[in-house]
Parts: structure tokens; sequence; C-alpha cells
């Protein structure tokens, strides 16, 4: 199954997207501390609307945690040099996003796949968080047709 990870999110109403779009898709959405926020965080319920309840969500101490629940791990990062609709998804990868600020951490980085949302705009650097997580999410699950 096609899981979601976000690897230390700063920012709540990103979260609260992301968690609806798990929600909407039954995609378990996986948290790696430390957040930038309380889960409980008024914007973060806000953005998620009443749609908590539906998200299968899961929140990890650290890397290695989610690592041992997780399948192959497929990061996304603006400055890669291979587009995501040129990769081939499976089933159990799991679709790593970083932090808004910093992106994913370089050890990370350096140890797994690692894809990109091609950018037309030489000055466009990326795209906000929930949207490249929905445009990730919709071609892996357009690819493996789920």
């Amino acid at each position: 199954m096609l899981q979601v990870a976000l690897v230390y999110p700063q920012i709540p109403p990103n979260t609260g997207n992301i968690a609806r779009t798990c929600a909407a898709t039954y995609t378990p959405l996986h948290l790696v501390e430390p957040l930038g926020f309380e889960i409980s965080d008024r914007a973060v319920k806000r953005a998620g609307l009443d749609y908590w309840q539906y998200t299968d969500l899961h929140i990890h101490p650290d890397l290695e945690s989610l690592a041992a629940v997780s399948g192959r791990w497929v990061c996304f990062e603006s400055r890669a040099t291979q587009n995501f609709r040129d990769f081939e998804f499976k089933e159990d990868d799991c679709l790593l996003f970083g932090s808004e600020a910093l992106g994913l951490p370089q050890a990370v980085l350096d140890q797994n796949i690692v894809v990109s949302i091609p950018m037309e705009h030489p000055h466009v650097r990326s795209l906000n968080l929930s949207v490249s997580v929905a445009i990730a999410l919709f071609e892996a699950k357009r690819q493996l047709n789920i």
C-alpha cells in the first residue's frame, strides 16, 4: 500500500491539507518528529477539516521508527534530476517529503531514491508541500491503477 511520510513538518496548514488528501485516498500518513507544531494545533485541525477521524495517522519519534514500518522510500526533492513521471512506483512505496524550510536530511537523500516534480519556470524553486504531496500521490496511484 502506498504511504506518505512528512519528515519534520513545520507548517500546520500544510500537514492538515495533506492529512485530508490522505484520508480521501485511504493513504496512511506518517509524521516524523520533531514537528513544528502540536498535532492538536487549531491550524492543523482547521486545514484537515473534520476528516482527521478518517486519516490513518502514525507519528514516529525518529526516522528509524518510520523505516521499521514502511516500504521503499521515494524521496521528493526539488533539486533532484530524475523526473517523478519517469520513475516506476511500486505498491509498497513510501513517498517521503521533508520540512518546508529544509527539505529532507542529506543522509536520507544519499541512501534512497530521489525524484523531483519539474518546475517549468526557472525562477520558481518549488511548489507548496501539500500540492507536491497531492501531485506525487496521484501520479503514483495513476501508474499503479489504484
